[in-house]
């Protein structure tokens, strides 16, 4: 089972115990990976659900797949508390890098934001690129959950979100350039993991004095990521990489 091709659909397209498949998924199952009638596949709805599929052309419609659940199927590849991140934009089309990468390290929320060094706002369209690579990337790396992520917002914004959400239920991070702040990994390592973590990473330029204060000021403790500069795309790789590691030792 663990060689067959994963499939992250919407959970509405599930009605009693059958898959309606859209023209996109029709044929990338059918044309690209050449699955035929009878086949079978992983279904996940991306909240945490799984099924073994098998695909079926409709009688009155044989240009028409679908597919019949099978049974459902019980996969944990998930890490065990909520992991949010917030990040930056970066320049072009960088972030495209960042929301496939944190998916793959488990992340459950993307949190794109707007910082005072941002230089490109994205396209409305960006929101459905993004949307398409995490479903993209959660099938590659085997996970049950597909993330949510937000439609680009202001920073200021994006912390109001967390205001006042104690460290009983969130450890929030906001990891910081050229600095003598406690390391990320030492603070995960000394504190018991709690709901959620969340993790923000800046922009090319780093964070502006203001920013941070405004960080700190919502609960949000500045970390350091090492001595070494990071890039936009590489601070959330190495971030949510010490996360993960924690947190699958720890075994939560």
């Amino acid at each position: 089972m663990a060689n067959l091709q994963r499939l992250a659909i919407a959970p509405h397209q599930i009605e009693r115990q059958k898959v309606y498949l859209n023209p996109e998924q029709q044929h990338y199952l059918g044309r690209v990976l050449r699955l035929g009638e009878g086949d079978q596949f992983i279904v996940m709805d991306g909240q945490g659900n799984s099924w073994l599929a098998k695909l079926q052309t409709e009688t009155s419609k044989k240009s028409t797949i679908n597919a019949i659940l099978e049974k459902e199927i019980f996969i944990q590849n998930e890490l065990p508390i909520d992991l949010i991140l917030i990040s930056a934009l970066p320049k072009g089309n960088n972030f495209d890098e960042i929301v496939r990468q944190s998916t793959e390290l488990g992340v459950t929320h993307i949190l794109p934001v707007i910082s005072s060094r941002t230089l490109l706002k994205p396209s409305p369209q960006k929101l459905q690129r993004w949307q398409k690579i995490a479903r993209e990337a959660a099938e590659q790396s085997e996970r049950q959950i597909v993330p949510i992520i937000r439609e680009t917002m202001e920073y200021s914004a994006a912390l109001s979100l967390f205001d006042g959400q104690t460290l009983s239920n969130y450890y929030k991070y906001i990891c910081v350039a050229r600095n003598n702040y406690s390391s990320l990994l030492e603070n995960l390592l000394d504190n018991q993991l709690p709901k959620s973590i969340v993790i923000i990473t800046g922009p090319e330029g780093g964070w502006t004095n203001v920013e941070i204060e405004a960080a700190i000021a919502t609960g949000f403790q500045a970390v350091s990521l090492g001595k070494r500069i990071l890039r936009a795309v590489t601070a959330p790789l190495v971030a949510l990489s010490l996360v993960a590691a924690v947190l699958e030792k720890r075994k939560v």
